[in-house]
C-alpha cells in the first residue's frame, strides 16, 4: 500500500512559478514510477509528467514541455512537479499517482494522492 500526499498548490499569476510535492509512503518511490496528472472542471484527467524506475527517464505531456520539470528526492521518498512559466490554461486540480509499470495513462496508475489546487490567473 502506498500513501501519497501532494502539496506546494495556490494561486499565481501568469508567468509565475509553483512547486508541487508529492510524500509518498508505504513504498519506496525509487521502486515505482511516479507521475503528475491534471483535471480541470469538466475536463478528463491529463497526464503531465512521469518518472519512471529504475532509470529514471522523464516524460512530459506536449502541453507543459520546456515549462515543468518533474524530479524525485530518493532520501526524502518525495516527487517534485517544478512548474514554469505558468498560464491560465494550467488552472486545475494536480494529483500525484504512482504505478507498478510504466504508462501515461491515468487507468494505470494505482495509488493516488488527494490532490493539490493549482490557479493561474492573467
Amino acid at each position: 500500500q502506498v500513501q501519497l500526499v501532494e502539496s506546494g498548490g495556490g494561486q499565481v499569476q501568469a508567468g509565475g512559478s509553483l512547486r508541487l510535492s508529492c510524500a509518498a509512503s508505504g513504498q519506496t518511490v525509487t521502486q515505482l514510477n511516479m507521475g503528475w496528472f491534471r483535471q480541470a472542471p469538466g475536463m478528463e484527467r491529463e497526464f503531465v509528467a512521469a518518472v519512471m524506475w529504475p532509470d529514471s527517464f522523464l516524460y512530459y505531456g506536449d502541453s507543459v514541455k520546456g515549462r515543468f520539470t518533474i524530479s524525485r528526492d530518493n532520501a526524502k521518498n518525495t516527487v517534485f512537479l517544478q512548474m514554469n512559466s505558468l498560464k491560465p490554461e494550467d488552472t486545475a486540480a494536480y494529483y500525484c499517482a504512482a504505478a507498478p509499470h510504466f504508462s501515461t495513462s491515468a487507468d494505470s496508475f494505482v495509488y493516488w494522492g488527494r490532490g493539490t489546487q493549482v490557479t493561474v490567473s492573467s
